[in-house]
């Protein structure tokens, strides 16, 4: 008998075409976390579930399969469309790659489900954009299992960052370890998310790229490179 998991909370993070008509798509549920599924004839124009299977749409799917790739039966919009332009749609796309390559399959993350609502909400108002994706990176960054400890980091030192080993002290910053350097008062008003300071916003930007690309290794983030390619680096400083 197959497995089938009904009415689930979910977004679409990513599509891709799958045999000579179906579609490969990667979802984020609030209950069952990233959960990757076939939509069988989802390519066709008489598929009632392809306009739905876009980012930003608030779902309510359902699937059944035992293994990792499960075939989605049923697919209902619960609200309308987010519809981000510009700026907004960039991040949006950038959050929506940071979950589906870093997250585990199967594997239930609620409270950055509540996150990633609140990020795309923010993203939509676009009213203050660089602190909902500090504030998205930091929880996801707590919800793989990092932690930024700063308890032994005093406010007047400097400490170089390691992907590895956390915060090390260091004496002197040289040109070669600027990037990767911050002050202790800094380091603690990140962990405080104080974010109404330019400074310790400017901190955290450069905290959290590091620490995300320690977790993402040396593949290239899409959103970065389609941000590089077509977009002037300038109108969208967020990222």
């Amino acid at each position: 008998m197959s497995y089938q998991v009904e009415a689930q909370a979910a977004y679409v993070l990513h599509t891709r075409p799958y045999r000579e008509t179906s579609l490969l798509v990667d979802l984020f549920t609030l209950e069952q976390g990233r959960v990757s599924a076939v939509v069988k004839g989802g390519r066709s124009p008489r598929s009632r579930m392809r306009a739905m299977m876009q980012p930003f749409t608030p779902l309510q799917v359902s699937w059944r399969g035992r293994h990792e790739l499960k075939t989605l039966i049923q697919a209902e919009a619960v609200a309308s469309p987010m519809f981000l332009k510009g700026s907004a749609l960039i991040c949006g796309l950038y959050v929506n790659e940071l979950l589906e390559r870093l997250l585990q399959p199967s594997d239930p993350h609620p409270r950055l489900y509540v996150y990633y609502q609140y990020v795309l909400n923010e993203l939509l108002a676009a009213s203050d954009i660089e602190l909902a994706l500090r504030t998205f990176e930091q929880q996801l960054l707590q919800q793989l299992g990092y932690q930024f400890d700063v308890q032994q980091c005093q406010p007047q030192g400097i400490y170089r960052y390691d992907g590895t080993q956390g915060f090390i002290p260091v004496t002197q910053i040289t040109d070669a370890l600027k990037a990767v350097c911050f002050s202790g008062e800094q380091l603690q008003g990140i962990v405080a998310e104080q974010y109404h300071l330019p400074e310790i916003r400017r901190a955290a930007k450069r905290l959290m790229r590091l620490a995300l690309e320690a977790q993402l290794g040396s593949r290239p983030l899409r959103s970065r490179e389609l941000l590089q390619g077509y977009v002037p680096k300038r109108i969208i400083p967020e990222l």
